[in-house]
């Protein structure tokens, strides 16, 4: 698909729906890779504005302000991200604003940092997340698969799977008795745990992974890739695999 059918696209959804902040986040994005900076900027700050826990939008929407020469416009959308990825405790993109408040000299306000979150008890090492957790009592699939996941996977972040999961069937509109659709939520999960093809290949006795056709794929890609704020998708995304 090219870029200009792609903006076109998601024009249409921002359209559609004007609360479907990913929407918005999808349509600013097409409009950074055409390098159209000022729009970028704009539909990335409508993407804060709708969902203020996007601080990834805030950041996103800094950077093309900057680069559209708007200093004024930047030093708004990153003042007010800058706060919100604090008090949200989203490091990456705080420190992120931070390097931007300096690069057009202004001062980084002082904000109090959300509390630490306690990690979970437990003595078992997730590989996905890095943390300590629970091992699950037993594989969740009779087969190579679940056992990887047993032996790799913390409860914690398996839990956390299911529920995403649910939000991908819910924002694809998945029917997992077909074998299509049943592909495309395996890959999703494997994504998000992080088991690639070569691995599932050693835990399955030598099968190919199930691989969802490339339209599937992208969109998987894409919502895998914001999976910290796939509750924003709001329903829409199975308009692309259509």
């Amino acid at each position: 698909m090219d870029l200009e059918t792609r903006i076109a696209q998601f024009t249409k959804l921002t359209e559609e729906d004007p609360t479907n902040d990913m929407a918005f986040f999808s349509l600013a994005n097409a409009y950074l890779q055409g390098d159209r900076h000022l729009e970028a900027a704009q539909t990335f700050a409508k993407c804060a504005e709708i969902n203020n826990a996007m601080t990834k939008a805030y950041q996103l929407a800094g950077r093309a302000y900057i680069d559209a020469g708007k200093k004024g416009e930047a030093m708004g959308v990153l003042l007010k991200g800058y706060t919100e990825a604090t008090t949200r405790g989203d490091l990456m993109p705080k420190n992120a604003i931070a390097d931007m408040l300096k690069e057009i000299d202004i001062e980084v306000p002082e904000v109090a940092d959300k509390a630490p979150i306690a990690a979970p008890a437990g003595d078992f090492k997730c590989s996905k997340s890095g943390n300590m957790g629970t091992k699950l009592a037993r594989p969740p699939f009779r087969n190579g698969m679940g056992q990887w996941i047993q032996d790799s996977i913390s409860k914690e972040t398996f839990d956390e799977w299911i529920s995403l999961g649910t939000k991908v069937i819910n924002e694809l509109r998945l029917d997992l008795s077909n074998d299509q659709h049943d592909a495309v939520y395996d890959y999703a999960m494997r994504v998000f745990l992080g088991l690639d093809d070569a691995t599932y290949s050693s835990v399955m006795d030598g099968q190919s992974p199930p691989m969802p056709d490339g339209q599937f794929k992208g969109v998987v890609d894409e919502m895998m890739s914001h999976s910290g704020h796939l509750e924003s998708f709001q329903g829409k995304m199975h308009e692309r695999v259509e």
